[in-house]
């Protein structure tokens, strides 16, 4: 007789293969459930986001070079308001009154009818006009040579004159064939590099553009990598540290405002910091090195002039990945740029390479707090070597809060919120030595 499917099964034998049928099925579930839950453990524990990896530091820094109207100048600004500046252009309101108040440089527009003066401070600034501003700035009575000709633009144009001088200058370049694009927007590097020139620093650029090793080894700099370094150095840059969606890259087209503060700065530094500059950047040099200190270089100081973003770790134009927070535009803070540099690709979030040279090495800290925490063996500064990590205390408190990577011969990869953004600073002497805690090796000693 056949019950259910069971040959020769009798009720008593049925309940007997019944209760083994369901313990087998019971071990079968609890076996699933549990393959199940081990899973979701491994991909939680891989794809979670640790929480420190989406909180940013403020990070420290020396002090930005001095720089403002002098006292006089705030005396002698004119009553007149702006009828065009909101409160998003608060921080730039100063280097307006500047270039367009106390001086007519870039006073580019008329007046509105009750008097109040225009500057439209989120348009594009061209480069007819910037041209103009520069001239005005620091050349006013100069002349054009009749021998500089654009193919755009006729010598009768009202802007010919100042766009001829810029070129004859070497602040402004002519463009492909012949022209000079008098309506193009200007871009950060730019601005940046006219006024480097305009400040007798074009020199001292074009010796950084060829930074390389004592043994010969010429790193990859980007264009007018020189003149990205000095400008950070001396401020050109703002750093705008209430709305990081305004702050801008070396390849930026800048807004009117941007402009304004770039040539507001370079034209109220106070006048040691120029030569003290140049004199530090003076025949800097690197110290051999193997291939894998050299590709960090190679990388580094691709962002060299990009800005200090708060919990920034990203360079690309592309979005950062979700798991280390979304940030307004490309730029680090002083532990984000130490993991552009060093973090190894993790084959889920962090995958960077390519690009960038080199894999990488374990570097899962994200603060410079907990870098330093970590470290097993901490390294005097006259141990250090490229590739290291270099910690500070900034304010004192016994509490590690910057970062940065040395690079050898004194200098340091370096994002600090003080100067603003990424620069090759020199660590030896000053505020880097002084507030030095310890060093932290990432690289294989050998």
């Amino acid at each position: 007789m056949l019950k259910f499917g069971v040959p020769g099964a009798d009720v008593e034998s049925m309940a007997r293969w019944g209760d083994r049928l369901r313990r087998r099925l019971t071990s079968v579930v609890l076996l699933t459930l549990t393959v199940t839950l081990l899973q979701s453990l491994w991909s939680s524990s891989v794809l979670a986001t640790p929480p420190a990896w989406t909180e940013g530091e403020h990070g420290s820094g020396p002090a930005p070079f001095p720089a403002g109207a002098s006292r006089a100048e705030q005396v002698r600004i004119p009553s007149n308001t702006w009828a065009d500046l909101g409160s998003d252009d608060t921080w730039a309101r100063p280097a307006i009154n500047h270039v367009a108040g106390t001086y007519d440089w870039m006073r580019d527009f008329a007046p509105d009818r009750d008097g109040n003066w225009v500057f439209q401070p989120d348009r594009f600034e061209t480069r007819k006009r910037w041209a103009r501003a520069m001239v005005r700035a620091f050349e006013p009575d100069a002349q054009p040579d009749p021998a500089v000709t654009f193919t755009d633009l006729e010598p009768t144009d009202r802007f010919y004159r100042w766009a001829a001088i810029a070129v004859q200058r070497g602040w402004m370049t002519r463009r492909a064939a012949g022209t000079f694009g008098p309506d193009k927007p200007v871009t950060t590097r730019e601005v940046h590099r006219s006024l480097v020139r305009a400040l007798g620093m074009g020199p001292t650029a074009a010796a950084l553009d060829q930074l390389a090793t004592t043994d010969g080894y010429e790193f990859d700099t980007p264009r007018y990598f020189g003149v990205n370094l000095l400008a950070m150095r001396l401020g050109l840059r703002f750093n705008n540290k209430s709305d990081e969606s305004q702050d801008v890259t070396p390849n930026t087209r800048l807004r009117r405002k941007q402009a304004a503060w770039s040539l507001y700065r370079a034209t109220t530094l106070d006048d040691w910091v120029v030569p003290y500059l140049v004199d530090q950047y003076a025949g800097m040099v690197l110290p051999k090195m193997g291939p894998s200190r050299r590709s960090i270089v190679d990388w580094g100081v691709r962002y060299v002039g990009f800005p200090y973003i708060w919990a920034g770790e990203w360079g690309f134009n592309s979005t950062s990945p979700a798991a280390f927070g979304s940030q307004p535009g490309p730029g680090f803070d002083c532990s984000g740029i130490s993991w552009w540099a060093l973090r190894a690709d993790d084959g889920v979030y962090w995958e960077i390479s390519p690009p960038r040279p080199h894999e990488g090495w374990a570097l899962p800290q994200r603060s410079s707090a907990e870098m330093s925490r970590v470290t097993k063996t901490r390294l005097r500064y006259a141990d250090l070597r490229p590739g290291d990590l270099m910690f500070y205390d900034g304010d004192g408190d016994g509490t590690v809060d910057h970062v940065d990577v040395y690079v050898g011969a004194g200098w340091a990869l370096d994002s600090s919120s003080s100067i603003g953004g990424v620069t090759l600073m020199w660590v030896q002497t000053g505020w880097y030595r002084e507030h030095f805690v310890h060093g932290r090796r990432v690289l294989p000693s050998s």
